[in-house]
């Protein structure tokens, strides 16, 4: 009998110990959880191509994966913040993705952009988005075919992740604003303007909603957007880009290209986009000009030897906030320890002259040959068609109406800037300025005050990109230079002489690979 009792106490002392090896157990499970998804989670803020591509070689993270990762740092910030980056994401991206994946285990083999998501400007042709340069009269217009650089992008695996709001029609190089989608706010400060027009895939990238994006630039809406954001974006030389299916501004100035968060990254769309389409006859220009590839020109001691021209215009006017020129003094500074031999200040003579009367307003006649390429898709005809519709934002109706009092001609009433006698004037007595100072670039601030405050039209606007490359056709790229007042991004222009990309690109990349200026914007950097 005593030994039931004691077979029946032992058994109660075991189940009161099984209690609570089970909580603990339970507990040590639940903390796992965390542990694991922070472990299986991939890191996309700041990563690169790179080191994207080395997480898929490894299994560290998949095409799928990747998308559905930045699809929620778009859901979880852009209208949460209202940062209002965002138009429309991709339904197909995770398909696309996928597909990619099922590539890659079957090759082994990773295609230049492979799975790379990307952010692209509403002025590019998506077949399978709709397209609106940010105007609500195209609002559901789907192109009949992806724009030239889009195509060969998606044929590089990159994929389109969404599209980015822009300044409506890329009227404005000073905020990013548009009847489709509202107002972009910089990620850097969210009381102040990303610049224009390409402000909405310049804060995306410096928001990493996507590994790298597209913008266009007529007068600045590459390079200003990105100095805003503390980004690298690349204007190339007229012609070795395509811009067929780019909703034009001014056709005879447009350029579309990559926006960034490092050197390397710009490069390597740059490398994809880059060479003569037939659809786009400015690009013939481009024949036997392109090197095999670009990422060689990325040389940590591009600078030894490298001449820079400093052009004080646009460094010393009255209006140049202080500590924009201060760094821009540091940057200087910062070239010649790394061996740049230092030209200043570099002159353009007769600069004012020669930069008089250069634009010519092209947008009737190139947006109607616009609507005209989309055939039955088109949703009105003409630019006249969509100003009787009256969909559009009141900031741009007399831009409209300014537009319809240009005469329609047959053909455009300013040839290319290859043939335009007043830009070939220009570009020459730039690249003989160059030459007789035996420089390889010149060096000046992208922007020359801080991004201002939304509404405020009247401090100094700073945009000095309106006149040196959209004009002569010659190449541009804009690297982080630094903060003005704690955390206001700002850039440093970098120009180049015709398809002198490998000098900028060597110039930049050593710039940056010093200093490491660029960081992550404070509210978007988990």
């Amino acid at each position: 009998m005593s030994g039931n009792v004691t077979k029946q106490a032992k058994s109660r002392n075991v189940i009161l110990w099984i209690f609570p090896v089970l909580a603990l157990c339970a507990v040590f499970f639940l903390l796992l959880i965390p542990f694991q998804q922070k472990k299986n989670y991939f890191p996309v803020v700041e990563t690169t191509i790179s080191e994207i591509h080395s997480a898929i070689r490894t299994g560290a993270v998949t095409c799928r994966q990747l998308v559905d990762i930045y699809l929620k740092r778009i859901e979880t910030y852009d209208q949460a913040t209202q940062l209002n980056a965002i138009v429309i994401v991709n339904p197909n991206a995770k398909k696309r993705a996928k597909e990619l994946d099922r590539e890659f285990r079957k090759t082994g083999v990773l295609r230049p952009l492979h799975g790379i998501p990307l952010v692209v400007k509403d002025n590019y042709d998506t077949k399978d988005l709709q397209t609106t340069g940010g105007s609500l009269a195209l609002k559901g217009s789907i192109p009949p075919d992806d724009a030239y650089q889009v195509r060969v992008l998606r044929e590089a695996g990159a994929i389109v992740l969404a599209k980015s709001n822009m300044a409506e029609w890329a009227f404005s190089p000073m905020k990013t604003e548009s009847s489709i989608a509202g107002t972009t706010r910089n990620p850097y400060d969210l009381d102040r303007v990303p610049a224009g027009s390409s402000g909405g895939t310049a804060a995306a990238v410096a928001a990493s909603f996507g590994a790298a994006g597209l913008g266009t630039d007529t007068g600045n809406s590459i390079r200003g957007p990105s100095a805003h954001a503390a980004l690298v974006g690349i204007r190339s030389t007229m012609g070795l880009t395509s811009r067929d299916g780019i909703i034009p501004l001014y056709l005879r100035n447009d350029i579309g290209g990559p926006m960034a968060r490092t050197v390397e990254d710009a490069v390597r769309i740059l490398e994809v986009i880059a060479g003569f389409d037939k659809a786009d006859p400015i690009t013939q220009y481009s024949e036997g000009k392109i090197p095999d590839n670009y990422t060689q020109f990325l040389d940590k001691d591009g600078l030894k030897g490298a001449r820079i021209g400093v052009f004080r215009t646009f460094v010393d006017t009255p209006t140049t906030d202080p500590q924009v020129k201060g760094l821009v003094e540091k940057a200087i500074q910062d070239m010649k320890s790394l061996g740049a031999e230092i030209v200043d200040p570099f002159i353009i003579p007769e600069f004012k002259e020669l930069t008089s009367g250069l634009w010519c307003d092209m947008f009737r006649h190139d947006v109607n040959n616009y609507l005209k390429s989309l055939g039955d898709r088109a949703p009105y005809k003409t630019l006249e068609d969509i100003f009787q519709s009256g969909l559009y934002a009141p900031s741009v109706e007399r831009r409209i109406q300014r537009a319809l009092k240009v005469p329609l001609q047959d053909s455009p009433s300013c040839s290319d800037l290859y043939q335009e006698p007043r830009n070939i004037a220009f570009r020459k007595a730039v690249l003989d300025a160059m030459e007789a100072n035996a420089v390889d670039v010149i060096i000046y601030p992208t922007w020359g005050n801080p991004p201002r405050k939304i509404g405020d039209l009247k401090s100094p606007a700073g945009d000095n990109s309106q006149l040196i490359p959209p004009h002569t056709g010659l190449p541009a790229l804009t690297v982080p230079m630094g903060y003005t007042y704690s955390h206001l991004p700002a850039g440093l222009q970098i120009v180049g002489k015709l398809f002198g990309e490998p000098d900028i690109i060597r110039i930049a990349f050593a710039y940056e690979q010093f200093t490491k200026h660029r960081r992550p914007p404070e509210k978007f950097k988990e």
